[in-house]
């Protein structure tokens, strides 16, 4: 997963030469390749006027607070209901963000239906970080030990991060760009705690349970 969200990063850059082992090294290994659901770059690639980059940043932000909430909400995820509490909360904030910057990049052509009609392809399902679909991430992660979910929370946070960052580079708005700056911040915090979390479990030998807090 985070070899996966590596590569796009490294795409993202211009890099044309990139490959990701599917399967990690249990591939390799010669055994059959499983793995939770891949986060690549975002679904949408045709965004690019600043109404449509917030719009699609709303759309991947709606779907991972709707997985991080459903996660811990799960007799799985017990010990770790205070992390995905945390991790809910922040994409629901990034959502008002995000609100409120449509509102003021479209000033009179805002519409009251934001995000509806936005973009010109609108999800088919619901998606969030990485391009991922909630409903077949949830699929996946039912039975899972804290540390395999805790890795593809990283992968997804990672894909979100650079998404940020693209969607900076992409706009000339000073507004979008500021906020879009802001929003890659707050990504990278939570990339990093993810990643401190997980190097935690994974040294005390916690595989199996729960996540540190």
């Amino acid at each position: 997963m985070r070899s996966r969200a590596a590569a796009a990063v490294l795409e993202g850059a211009g890099f044309q030469n990139v490959a990701s082992l599917e399967g990690g090294i249990r591939a390799w290994n010669g055994l059959v390749a499983s793995g939770p659901p891949e986060a690549g770059m975002a679904y949408f690639t045709a965004a690019t006027r600043p109404e449509e980059l917030i719009a699609l940043a709303w759309y991947l932000e709606a779907g991972s607070r709707a997985f991080y909430a459903a996660i811990g909400r799960s007799p799985d995820a017990r010990d770790s209901a205070a992390l995905f509490a945390q991790l809910t909360h922040a994409e629901a904030s990034h959502m008002e963000q995000l609100r409120g910057l449509y509102q003021l990049v479209a000033g009179a052509r805002s519409a009251s239906a934001f995000p509806q009609g936005i973009l010109r392809h609108e999800p088919p399902e619901a998606l969030m970080e990485g391009g991922v679909e909630v409903a077949r991430a949830l699929e996946w992660s039912r039975g899972k030990p804290p540390a395999e979910l805790l890795e593809f929370c990283i992968s997804l946070e990672t894909n979100s991060y650079d998404l940020y960052l693209r969607m900076l580079a992409a706009t000339p708005d000073h507004e979008a760009r500021r906020v879009f700056d802001l929003l890659a911040k707050e990504e990278q915090q939570h990339l990093e705690r993810l990643t401190a979390g997980f190097e935690r479990l994974i040294n005390a030998g916690g595989v199996a349970g729960g996540f540190p807090t």
